[in-house]
């Protein structure tokens, strides 16, 4: 699926690695369509862009609905926005929950169900989600967030198979740590045990890659991570044991304690 020239629904474009996507999808001469709760923050980039911007929260199912009317023509989604969602799970409400689970999951889903039979009948178009490594591999104080990763990527996957032959391609993208935004630049603590990072850019490349090539799935992280978080997924008692004594536990605290705050 070439971007140049396609119609792309982007959500989470306000933060992390969303920006840093409108950007790159801008200059390879994308038709952009942004989405985001906050006019304030997407005025600018519809301006810097030239592109059309449509308010919307992802946890309101109405709200979901009424974004693939407006985006209806969509070529290309690349769901990326998500909530973090991390600490332990008593620590949320039923209602922290639902949020959660309807941001990171229940909308990606419904958007790809409210977009595809268009993509089908024009027999073209691609759906990228942006996931996670922890939905590969579960970690301390993060059972809420990779719960709702680990089901868009059994969703992503299966979808593909559900699409395949209509000429509408599925992918997922899952980066590990990523420097500079989201979480780390957020709280200034280093990644737990030492573990390398990658760059917003690498992200935007795999995403962009995923599209172009329609491929099912790819993991952007360093490649002892890429192998961790491979036998995390088959050996999980074994990871379990692994990151209790890696020390990262000082590391996690003060993470779920910057996100708490912000919730």
């Amino acid at each position: 699926m070439r971007i140049t020239g396609a119609t792309v629904l982007l959500t989470g474009v306000t933060g992390g690695i969303g920006g840093a996507l409108a950007a790159e999808l801008s200059a390879r001469g994308a038709k952009l369509v942004l989405t985001g709760r906050r006019r304030e923050a997407l005025e600018p980039l519809a301006d810097r862009y030239g592109a059309r911007t449509i308010l919307a929260d992802l946890a309101d199912d109405d709200d979901v609905r009424r974004l693939a009317d407006e985006a209806a023509g969509t070529d290309i989604l690349i769901a990326n926005a998500a909530l973090p969602s991390s600490g332990d799970l008593l620590d949320y409400t039923p209602a922290q929950i639902d949020r959660a689970i309807a941001v990171n999951f229940r909308a990606p889903a419904l958007l790809a169900r409210l977009l595809a039979p268009a993509m089908v009948e024009a027999g073209r178009g691609h759906i990228a989600f942006v996931g996670s490594l922890s939905g590969k591999a579960a970690t301390k104080s993060t059972s809420l967030y990779s719960g709702t990763k680990f089901a868009l990527r059994g969703f992503s996957l299966a979808l593909r198979q559900d699409l395949h032959g209509t000429g509408v391609g599925v992918s997922i993208v899952q980066p590990g740590f990523v420097r500079d935004l989201g979480m780390f630049a957020a709280t200034g603590s280093g990644t737990p045990a030492g573990v390398r990072t990658v760059s917003p850019r690498q992200v935007v490349n795999g995403v962009v890659r995923a599209v172009e090539r329609d491929v099912a799935e790819i993991n952007v992280a360093p490649l002892e991570l890429k192998i961790l978080s491979a036998i995390a997924g088959q050996f999980p008692g074994f990871a379990e044991r692994v990151q209790r004594r890696s020390g990262a536990e000082p590391t996690i605290r003060k993470i779920v304690q910057a996100q708490r705050q912000s919730r």
